[in-house]
């Protein structure tokens, strides 16, 4: 089972190049039952779960609040969100009403002790202890996961 973390803020140019690099990765587990763990956020996670769908795998979704569709929404990705949930083999929604850090944290939570691996879309950054992409890499080290990070050359990041 492998998880993935990654940034949402891939630029148009980067999405293809992403994706490229995921179904390389992913490609050589597709034969062996390739199971991907996502919380479908924009960039990352939803190419991720994308991938992982096109190479005939089996998506869970991580939910991490009950409000998360509303965030999704808001943010204009209410259709995506619907359609890889709708997709996927599993959802498992998180027991918090709001999609806050907290959430966000124990989301992850649930990514890492679900995953054999980690696959993070990152850019090599060091984090800033807020919870974002490097931090999941941090934090997914400490427990002993392996991490594979995808960032090909031309990926970037809006601005």
């Amino acid at each position: 089972m492998i998880a993935v973390t990654g940034h949402r803020d891939l630029t148009a140019r980067s999405v293809p190049l992403v994706r490229e690099a995921l179904v390389a990765l992913l490609g050589a587990y597709a034969g062996d039952g390739l199971t991907g763990v996502s919380c479908v956020a924009e960039g990352a996670d939803a190419l991720f779960a994308d991938v992982v769908l096109d190479l005939g795998g089996r998506l869970v979704v991580v939910v991490p609040a009950r409000d998360y569709r509303e965030v999704q929404a808001e943010a204009g990705r209410a259709g995506e969100f619907d359609r890889l949930r709708r997709a996927a083999a599993e959802v498992v929604v998180m027991p918090y009403a709001e999609a806050d850090g907290e959430a966000y944290a124990a989301a992850n939570r649930e990514l890492f002790r679900r995953a054999d691996r980690l696959v993070a879309v990152w850019d090599g950054r060091p984090g800033n202890g807020r919870g974002g992409t490097a931090d999941a890499v941090a934090e997914a080290g400490e427990r002993g996961l392996p991490v594979e990070v995808v960032w090909p050359d031309g990926a970037a990041r809006m601005g």
